[in-house]
């Protein structure tokens, strides 16, 4: 499955996502697919009930959830803003569609695509603190200037 097959389950024409209007836009609810322009690789399948809000605040803006961010953080650091093409489904049941969309890619290519994995978290070894030593508390310091006329 990739960007051109996709066509034939009905997706709209795939547009450069820097170059997408509210015009182009459906405003209910659809699955929507990312895919790279240069090798027509789907990168991000997802499902909304607000396709405008999704598209202009979340994934361009970085607001909402983690997914969102991580998508807008790829999209700007990793210059992916200048090869990223963006298509959708209107769907009823935009979760079962993309499940199965989910379901047939990973089938075909072995794995979900790269921006629907979650990476593993790192884990920070803070030391735990000793139940003897209590935290210092601090007077906090004032500022004070020097009035020279």
């Amino acid at each position: 499955m990739n960007s051109s097959t996709l066509k034939e389950k009905n997706f709209a024409e795939f547009i450069l996502l820097k170059e997408v209007t509210f015009q182009h836009i459906p405003c209910k609810e659809c699955v929507i697919v990312l895919a790279d322009k240069t090798t027509t690789e789907i990168i991000y399948i997802g499902k909304t009930k607000n396709p405008i809000k999704k598209i202009f605040g979340g994934y361009l803006s970085g607001y909402g959830s983690k997914t969102n961010k991580k998508i807008n953080l790829n999209l700007l650091e990793e210059n992916y803003i200048e090869k990223t093409i963006i298509s959708w489904l209107p769907s009823e049941k935009s979760r079962i569609t993309q499940q199965e969309l989910l379901k047939t890619y990973k089938k075909e290519h072995g794995n979900y695509p790269k921006w629907n994995i979650n990476k593993p978290k790192k884990i920070q070894n803070k030391p735990k603190p000793s139940q003897t030593t209590k935290p210092i508390k601090t007077q906090p310091t004032r500022k004070t200037t020097n009035n020279k006329t």
